[in-house]
């Protein structure tokens, strides 16, 4: 099933290149002998060669989610991207999934983003001597050991930052407002205030940004086109956050009346009214309900349309890719999340549904469900390996499990978290049916053929490392 799988998933990113598939320059395989056409004298003789054996089955893919806050640092700690492709290479990664915007702030280098945390990065130079920033040199000495790197971006969520230059520059109405007119950045210690907070609170307390505010989405979608557009060698930018605010508990729409719901800022209602000649529900009122979720859901799906068709005008063959809910129905009704749309609609090429759980039933059910979802081969299963780190055989018996659904990739959150439980590390490396043995020479010996990941244009290696960023200013 996995083959099969890879072969859809490598016929729809392979073939269809202008619509985000990973691009190579790397020469394609050759393909196996075919029996001559009938007719031919070849194909009467009986003496003619065996048929080629079957092509081997793609490599599985495996991501590492990598923070830029967690216990590791890697872009703010040199020492440590050493030890980030070590522990890849041991636990067998394809990808990897390096957080590089979170809370309005940039690990990169951006105009448009808080670039405090960037100038705190290391540099180094090149051979050349020309210097590079710590992105840079790690999406390098990350293709010379044959993985990929996606750009992990926070789209939505601001974190317990209310000061992001976002809101600085478009004001107070680029963030949520609740349907009884209270703005998030008004909610105490950033989660729902009284009386609400006896029977509700947020999934993810902090503040998140209205994507059907005056200028919310064009700002998103320029600062990501930023990103990619300054670091043209990397392979993906990675999605997360890109939803409304979840509740607990929640509910399903709405229309019920219940509960908390957000995107009623006065801007929001009154464009809502515009584009619709209805009013928008505000406060009791539940008319016109499940038309404003729908109206919000495709919200968020403009602004996912937004961010692919400027980062892909930036860096064509870019692979676009989503952390998201594992519950599709959850993510549609709740937080207006629609990523298996996303999918039919090819606006994202990959959706890694987040589908960390200590109950292994729940798990092999849900596993057993995206195997059989039309998009399955462009959904990568996240596991919250960084539950079981007390008791590691639990990680290994989850992934062995989404392996034998068929499932092309798995993404395990997260690094640092594993780096900080040698056991659970060490378990996880030694099942890996992905793992590449120590090298015994350069890095970069293990050749990116070899490492090629299962459903990201399966057959192309990854892409060649671009001509890398100028170097940066000097940080003032």
């Amino acid at each position: 099933m996995a083959r099969r799988l890879a072969l859809a998933l490598a016929a729809l990113l392979g073939a269809a290149a202008p619509a985000g598939a990973c691009a190579s320059d790397a020469p394609a395989p050759a393909a196996p002998s075919s029996p001559a056409s009938a007719g031919s004298p070849r194909a009467l003789a009986p003496e003619a060669s065996a048929p080629a054996p079957p092509a081997a089955a793609p490599r599985r893919a495996r991501a590492l989610w990598v923070l830029a806050e967690g216990s590791q640092r890697v872009l703010e700690r040199r020492e440590r991207l050493d030890v980030l492709l070590a522990d890849a290479r041991a636990l067998g990664a394809t990808d990897l999934f390096v957080q590089v915007y979170r809370g309005g702030r940039a690990w990169f280098d951006s105009s448009l983003a808080d670039p405090a945390p960037w100038r705190a990065t290391w540099r180094e130079r090149d051979a050349s001597g020309q210097e590079l920033d710590a992105l840079a040199t790690l999406v390098a000495r990350a293709h010379a050991a044959g993985l990929r790197v996606h750009a992990w971006v926070n789209v939505l969520s601001l974190a317990s930052n209310p000061d992001a230059p976002i809101v600085r520059d478009l004001g107070p109405d680029a963030v949520l407002v609740d349907q009884w007119g209270r703005s998030l950045l008004d909610y105490p210690g950033f989660d729902v205030p009284p009386p609400d907070s006896k029977h509700v609170r947020l999934g993810t307390p902090g503040v998140f940004l209205d994507p059907a505010a005056p200028g919310v989405a064009d700002r998103v979608a320029a600062t990501f086109e930023e990103l990619v557009r300054r670091y043209p060698a990397l392979d993906g930018l990675h999605l997360d956050y890109i939803r409304y605010p979840d509740t607990l508990p929640f509910a399903p729409g709405t229309r019920f009346g219940v509960g908390l719901s957000f995107g009623y800022g006065a801007p929001t209602r009154a464009r809502f009214r515009a584009e619709t000649g209805l009013e928008a529900p505000f406060g009791d009122s539940v008319a016109n309900a499940t038309r404003f979720d729908a109206w919000r859901r495709d919200r968020l799906t403009a602004l996912v349309a937004r961010i692919r068709e400027r980062a892909l005008a930036a860096r064509p063959g870019l692979v676009l890719s989503a952390a998201v809910f594992h519950d599709d129905e959850r993510a549609y009704l709740t937080v207006f999340q629609d990523w298996r749309g996303w999918l039919e609609a090819g606006l994202l090429d990959l959706a890694v549904p987040m589908l960390y759980s200590t109950d292994d039933r729940l798990l092999r059910y849900r596993v057993v469900e995206l195997a059989g979802l039309p998009e399955a081969p462009r959904i990568w299963v996240g596991l919250g390996t960084w539950l079981f780190g007390a008791d590691p055989a639990r990680a290994v018996a989850q992934a062995r499990l989404v392996e034998s659904t068929g499932a092309l990739g798995v993404s395990l959150f997260s690094w640092d978290a594993l780096r900080e439980k040698d056991a659970l590390r060490e378990a996880l490396a030694a099942s890996s049916d992905t793992a590449r043995p120590a090298s015994s020479g350069a890095e970069g010996s293990t050749s990116p053929e070899a490492a090629r990941p299962a459903g990201l244009g399966d057959g192309a290696a990854p892409s060649a490392p671009a001509a890398p960023p100028a170097a940066p200013p000097a940080a003032p």
